[in-house]
């Protein structure tokens, strides 16, 4: 089972690799972003907007914000500033939340209807909490990867080159 701290942690790589995302992504002509690539959801910013997605999904489920969970495959946010934007307020909601996560709630079931195949699941919530960090890692991989076919390297993704992971070089 993951514990809170867990949570903070994917919350905070989160935040600062969809930082880092979006600011390369953001270089791009709108045009870039919106080509077909052949990806699983066909472009850039689809796949973003899939993530986002799917934030909003199980946020829903976990707080009861958004009301209820968006369509699937829906075009959430057809502009990227708007994407973008939602995308930093759903970073800074996600490291709020799982500021008050507590080890027992995540132990406790939850039952919730798939929007992918319509079929209700009663589930850990420690295992739907763990899904919503490893889903935004899959689909980010992803983008990275359009990106690095078309020239654009987006570093290290790596978690335990955070910032706040890095210590201070050694005085010689």
């Amino acid at each position: 089972m993951i514990t809170a701290a867990y949570g903070i942690a994917m919350a905070r790589y989160n935040a600062w690799m969809n930082e880092r995302l979006y600011a390369l992504c953001a270089e791009l002509p709108d045009a870039e972003r919106l080509a077909d690539r052949g990806a699983f959801f066909k472009s850039i910013h689809a796949t973003l907007n899939h993530i986002v997605y799917g934030d909003l999904a199980f946020l829903s489920r976990f707080t009861g914000d958004p009301p209820q969970v968006p369509e699937l495959d829906v075009d959430l946010y057809a502009d990227f500033a708007a994407l973008h934007a939602a995308r930093l307020s759903l970073d800074q909601r996600l490291c709020d939340w799982t500021g008050t996560l507590q080890d027992d709630w995540l132990e406790l079931p939850l039952t919730y209807t798939s929007k992918v195949d319509g079929r209700r699941r009663t589930v850990p919530r420690w295992v739907l909490v763990a899904h919503v960090f490893n889903h935004q890692t899959h689909h980010r991989g992803q983008v990275t990867t359009l990106l690095s076919q078309m020239g654009h390297d987006m570093g290290s993704t790596d978690l335990p080159f955070m910032p706040i992971w890095s210590a201070p070089a050694d005085p010689l």
